[in-house]
């Protein structure tokens, strides 16, 4: 392999049909059954799609009225997304405990650095065997993991057992995995780029070598420097750990609308609590805060108000939330207030995270 740029372990796991397997793992009588999250009327699209359901040909994007022609017994389910994030979350917890270079990409899959981790282990392999066992054993959900020596191998790996499997590219086996690929499997080359590929003869990641960056950058453009350097294994795209928030929020949409400022009042006394809690756990402060108000007819409306110093308590955001409440008169009635803050204390302490990411060349056993 090249010595002139870093040697990474990295896995980028991808849960297995998430929001379908979240709906099947708290719905026991959708299991083994053919699912679909999404709407099932005609202008319905499926967000998600069980195992059970894929083997008739439904996938994601595809309108619910043509999900339902290929599999009739589909049963439809509606997405709720809060669930979503919050096995994501749990997810990312299990992440963060073998390193802190975590870089999610959704809900449902994420790239990690595992190169120096918490738990001192030099195998990348077994790392991410451990991982999708504790995501197994702590929350009933079955993931996939790719591993590799840069994020776009270990992306393209994850999806060769899936579901419930991994693949390891070994360093030493970059070259051959990639020139054995066919080019559709490239991450990043979509139906019209493959199609276009094939008009020039390249259908594999062999037929793609064998062209010089001038060719690729004349057919390709500015992505055609990209496609030169993935398929020789040049990938120096870091980890990038979560970026620092630029504000906190947190929101609630009401089940009634509410008319009155008393009933909106306690509501706030909550939502402010909720934020207060956030930012003590993140050990953040700020000195915008905005009220978010969403009126019964779907407008929305936002007031703001900067203090002179830094606040995280619930208390000075109620009193600043209220003042902003009262500011002006409710034009409607209300299905969602919330509040945020930014203008954060993070914007003086932001570092470049990756500085301390390890560019040596080591021993590597994947």
């Amino acid at each position: 392999m090249h010595n002139d740029f870093p040697l990474r372990k990295i896995i980028h796991v991808d849960m297995d049909a998430f929001y379908a397997s979240v709906e099947q793992l708290d719905n026991s009588e959708l299991r083994g059954k053919p699912v679909a999250v999404g709407g099932s009327e005609k202008r319905g699209v499926v967000s998600a799609a069980s195992y059970e359901a894929r083997k008739y040909g439904v996938k994601s994007a595809m309108s619910g009225y043509l999900a339902r022609q290929n599999c009739p017994h589909i049963i439809f389910v509606k997405p709720r997304f809060y669930r979503y994030k919050e096995v994501s979350q749990q997810i990312r917890e299990i992440f963060l405990d073998y390193t802190d270079l975590v870089e999610p990409l959704s809900l449902d899959e994420a790239y990690l650095d595992v190169t120096m981790n918490k738990k001192g282990n030099p195998s990348a392999t077994l790392i991410a065997q451990e991982i999708r066992q504790r995501i197994f054993n702590e929350l009933g959900l079955t993931a996939s993991a790719g591993i590799s020596i840069n994020k776009f191998v270990a992306k393209i790996a994850s999806d060769y057992n899936k579901p419930n499997g991994q693949k390891t590219v070994n360093p030493e086996e970059v070259f051959q995995f990639l020139e054995d690929l066919e080019i559709r499997k490239f991450y990043g080359v979509g139906k019209v780029t493959a199609d276009k590929m094939y008009k020039l003869g390249i259908f594999t990641g062999k037929d793609l070598k064998s062209k010089s960056l001038e060719f690729l950058e004349e057919h390709f453009g500015k992505s055609g420097a990209h496609y030169y350097h993935v398929v020789r294994g040049i990938h120096d795209s870091a980890v990038k750990a979560e970026r620092i928030p630029k504000s906190v929020g947190a929101e609630r949409t009401f089940s009634e609308n509410l008319s009155s400022e008393i009933f909106m009042l306690e509501r706030l006394d909550h939502i402010a609590k909720e934020l207060e809690d956030r930012l003590k756990k993140s050990e953040i402060a700020g000195k915008t805060i905005t009220l978010k108000i969403k009126y019964s007819d779907f407008s929305l409306q936002t007031r703001s108000k900067t203090l002179p110093y830094f606040v995280a308590g619930k208390d000075l955001i109620l009193e600043t939330a209220k003042e902003l409440l009262y500011q002006e008169k409710m034009e409607n009635s209300v299905r969602l207030l919330g509040i945020s803050l930014a203008n954060l204390n993070t914007d003086i302490r932001e570092t470049d995270k990756m500085k301390d990411v390890v560019t040596v060349q080591l021993r590597f056993d994947f």
